[in-house]
């Protein structure tokens, strides 16, 4: 089985050069890495010589705005046109265990998708983080099932779907037809290929032994910085599929007083322009 692994990038260089240590180091290493640069000419000049060698394939913005959805097709296409029997999607903060594609190859089949294990990190010590350590620093996912290695749990909830770290087959993968370009900026594109990977009778899958590390950066918790595009993109998830998605971070903004609900319309309005 040819294993590519695609992770869509604009900046977060040191995670970037993290991720591929770690799959460097791992038990099974990737026939291909396609790192999609996302408006940002300064990752081939970094990857350039380092191990495994990566294709970087680059996609502009899409208004300004960082295109998930495109760079993650983008990505599939190029590795499926290399004839990529398994696509690996790794987000840029995600560092490979040493058995993550050794457990997505094994657990592979189509018309499932698969999603390892993502615990997250702390702050990177001083020099930096070791990969030997990151196992024993990491804290679990607390809404997320953390099957044991070698375990897979079926009939996962979609809902629950990330694009952290998942895989599905090259038949599977042209089954669900991608991600909807319609998404641009943070957020729903996730959940609404979640969405149509189970209208198209694909089941979710929790594999136990392909764990990823996430890599800490600062954030907000609501993510307030990425207002306008949940709005936005909640919008549009709203329109395909019928219900408003991330609503426990609509619900946060409410609290907060930056968005209303207009329960007549079933839509969500910002209240004011200033909300940073």
């Amino acid at each position: 089985m040819r294993t590519a692994v695609i992770t869509p990038a604009a900046g977060r260089h040191a995670h970037l050069l993290l991720q591929q240590d770690g799959l460097a180091r791992g038990k099974r290493r990737p026939d291909q890495y396609v790192i999609v640069s996302m408006a940002d000419p300064d990752i081939g000049p970094l990857i350039a010589g380092r191990d495994p060698a990566a294709a970087v394939v680059p996609v502009p913005l899409a208004e300004g705005r960082m295109p998930l959805a495109a760079a993650r097709n983008t990505g599939a296409a190029h590795a499926l046109g290399a004839g990529a029997d398994l696509l690996v999607f790794l987000d840029v903060d995600c560092v490979p265990g040493p058995t993550l594609l050794d457990g997505y190859a094994r657990a592979a089949e189509d018309d499932a998708l698969l999603c390892g294990t993502v615990t997250y990190l702390p702050p990177a010590p001083p020099g930096g983080y070791r990969l030997d350590d990151l196992d024993a620093l990491a804290e679990p996912h607390p809404a997320r099932p953390a099957p044991a290695e070698g375990t897979v749990v079926r009939g996962g909830d979609p809902n629950l779907f990330w694009s952290l770290s998942f895989a599905l087959t090259a038949a599977t993968w042209n089954r669900v037809g991608g991600f909807c370009e319609d998404y641009s900026g943070y957020g729903a594109e996730d959940t609404d290929f979640a969405a149509t990977a189970t209208r198209h009778g694909v089941d979710l899958w929790w594999v136990g032994g392909a764990p990823a590390f996430h890599q800490h950066h600062p954030t907000q918790t609501p993510p307030v910085q990425h207002l306008d595009d949940i709005l936005r993109n909640g919008a549009l998830y709203r329109r395909r599929w019928g219900v408003w998605p991330m609503e426990g971070w609509l619900r946060a903004f409410e609290a907060r007083g930056l968005v209303t609900y207009d329960e007549a319309a079933d839509a969500w309005h910002r209240t004011r322009a200033d909300h940073r």
